[in-house]
């Protein structure tokens, strides 16, 4: 299985990501659906880090008149919740730090116009209009996809973190072009590098506080802890007093990897390190991809689990329920016995959905059984084997009939599970006289051949 695999130990930000991952191999001319959407450019560097040769990307941003919109001084570092003199939003843009030293520069998007760094630049947008401004990129649908889930948890953070509702959150730092640009320049270098598998190892927070618009909080800031509440990650607090883990790096990785104790075992591929912009006495200030093919697994399947109790439902309408909530968007659904209020007897309805489909199919649970209320569970991924329908052929008495069957493999392709379709082996048992689970197992027996 091709696996990306990131070390945490100096945390992650969007732009540490974005040039980990052009490092690790992903080609940066995939950015180009964004340079055309937003008025940006992603300057990509070699910089050295501690003695490490790593890449920095930094999107800056191209003002109306083609002139230099740079309003910091990058040569050191900056933070971005505030040490630098600015006030930000608590889910705020994060560039780790800001540019550092440079070495080497290499810009493949260079057109010859000035271009300042975009921290902050361009509109501040609502939820809804950082939605409704992806959609209109057309990306790829996995890409789109993938955008739209991490602004979704970091909405998601900001709503938790301040009281409010999903709808109602007003990105400032995240609505901005760069941060834009970080969350969707990710998830398209993703795309390119066609990995199946993402992990890292715990993240790194740093120490000391942050300030926000808010006032000053410890690190890791409050967004963070939220995010990180969703994700199947650790985190470890360290080494150094700085802020390490920003609310676009948290969310990515929340998004996109599974956590790790420790890096996995890799036949390697391709390597390279991203860098962030602080300069530290004793660590170098940089995330490592290690891209590689490990041992086949099962695949991550990112989910949430809705449920309700009933207590007057009929049996035709729980019938009904795996394929109308099915219809709706559901991955699966159980009905269990249970026992209710006054000893009533009634049914706990579970059921598994993809996180962009929870709202839709907990409206149509609701319709269909009359209950006041959907509890959501965030189970937050599942594990699934690979499946492929197969058609074999079994002989009868001189005829032969196909029957359907899943096979069920890990990722290296392994088959561990054999499975006839029951539709076709009950035509087929139908038609010669055989008993179905006779049926199955010539025709499972044929797939194992």
């Amino acid at each position: 299985m091709r696996t990306l695999a990131f070390d945490g130990r100096m945390g992650a930000s969007g732009d540490m990501l974005l040039g980990a991952l052009v490092a690790a191999g992903a080609d940066p001319s995939a950015l180009d659906p964004v340079e055309e959407h937003l008025p940006v450019r992603y300057d990509v560097r070699s910089v050295t880090k501690n003695g490490i040769a790593a890449t920095a990307v930094d999107v800056r941003h191209r003002d109306a008149a083609g002139g230099d919109d740079d309003r910091h001084d990058d040569s050191h570092g900056r933070d971005h919740h505030g040490h630098n003199g600015h006030d930000h939003d608590e889910a705020g843009h994060d560039d780790h730090g800001g540019d550092g030293h440079s070495h080497d520069t290499h810009d493949p998007h260079d057109d010859g116009h000035h271009h300042g760094h975009a921290e902050g630049a361009g509109p501040h947008r609502t939820y809804a209009e950082v939605v409704e401004l992806v959609e209109s990129m057309a990306l790829p649908e996995r890409v789109e996809r993938d955008a739209l889930a991490v602004f979704e948890l970091l909405g998601e953070a900001e709503a938790s973190v301040h009281g409010t509702d999903l709808t109602e959150t007003h990105f400032h730092e995240v609505g901005a072009d760069d941060a834009i640009a970080d969350v969707v320049g990710v998830s398209l270098l993703l795309d390119d590098l066609d990995v199946e598998r993402v992990v890292t190892t715990p993240l790194a927070t740093g120490g000391g506080e942050v300030s926000m618009s808010h006032g000053t909080y410890p690190v890791p800031a409050p967004a963070v802890v939220e995010i990180a509440e969703r994700a199947d990650w650790s985190l470890r607090g360290g080494p150094v007093e700085r802020e390490l883990l920003t609310p676009t790096g948290a969310a990515l990785l929340a998004h996109f990897a599974e956590g790790v104790a420790e890096l996995p075992n890799l036949d390697v591929t391709a390597s390279g390190y991203g860098a962030g912009g602080y300069d530290f006495d004793r660590y170098p200030n940089v995330i490592r991809a290690i891209v590689g093919t490990g041992e086949g697994g099962l695949s991550r399947d990112a989910i949430t689990v809705l449920e309700t109790n009933l207590d007057d439902a009929t049996p035709e309408v729980l019938g009904g329920l795996q394929e109308s909530l099915a219809d709706a968007g559901a991955r699966d659904v159980s009905v269990i016995p249970a026992t209710m209020k006054k000893s009533r007897p009634g049914h706990l309805v579970k059921v598994v959905v993809k996180p962009e489909d929870a709202q839709r199919v907990a409206r149509r649970l609701a319709e269909e059984t009359g209950t006041l209320g959907v509890r959501e569970h965030g189970a937050g991924h599942r594990w699934i084997a690979d499946r492929e329908i197969r058609t074999v052929e079994i002989e009868v008495e001189g005829s032969t009939y196909g029957v359907d069957v899943k096979l069920g493999t890990d990722g290296d392709g392994t088959v561990f599970d054999v499975s006839a379709e029951y539709d076709d082996a009950a035509a087929v048992a139908r038609e010669t006289g055989l008993p179905v689970r006779e049926v199955a197992r010539r025709a499972e027996a044929a797939a194992n051949e």
